[in-house]
């Protein structure tokens, strides 16, 4: 006989006490409480948003197009309460925005900037949550080493396309028609 209690399953009213300050998610019936991320973190995803910028206008607009992106969305999948420092969606998946505080529709892309704290969650938790949704394109940025990890989901797996490390330009998947220049994400 045991005398541990049995594990209460987090609900969404135990990620709504989370202070503002923090970042809940729901992974595994588990509630995950990370810090607001530092500078270093929140500007390599600002500037990897803002470079992907051209592929959120519209189809008819200048750029590639075909995007819906957004910065830390909150996404509700499978019983869990995720939220990505990057997602995307195909607008033939969402030809509109829907105007709530939780997406229920798996986006096609994601991307995590790992840090200290966050890391293990990211690469463990999150990233077979992504697999088990569905999302066929993941991204891990990781401003310590300067490395960008691309994945693509194949036969429910991540298989990793490449590893790309410092000041170099890259062509990553799904958005390899942008040549992408990593050193802006490493900028102090």
């Amino acid at each position: 006989m045991s005398d541990k209690a049995p594990r209460r399953e987090a609900t969404y009213e135990d990620l709504e006490r989370v202070p503002s300050n923090f970042v809940g998610e729901l992974i595994g019936g588990e509630l995950y409480v990370s810090p607001r991320p530092r500078t270093v973190h929140a500007r390599a995803a600002f500037r990897l948003g803002r470079a992907l910028g051209p592929f959120d206008r519209n189809p008819v607009g200048e750029g590639p197009g075909g995007w819906v992106l957004l910065f830390e969305p909150e996404l509700h999948l499978g019983g869990e309460a995720l939220v990505p420092d990057l997602a995307g969606w195909r607008r033939e998946r969402m030809p509109e925005l829907p105007d709530v505080t939780a997406l229920t529709l798996a986006p096609d892309w994601v991307c995590e900037v790992l840090s200290p704290s966050t890391e293990a969650l990211d690469r463990v938790r999150k990233m077979g949550a992504y697999a088990r949704e569905g999302v066929r394109h993941l991204w891990l940025v990781d401003p310590g080493p300067r490395m960008l990890e691309v994945y693509r989901l194949e036969d429910g797996r991540w298989s990793r396309l490449g590893a790309h490390l410092g000041n170099v330009t890259v062509h990553a998947e799904p958005f390899e028609a942008l040549a992408l220049e990593l050193a802006p994400l490493w900028e102090r």
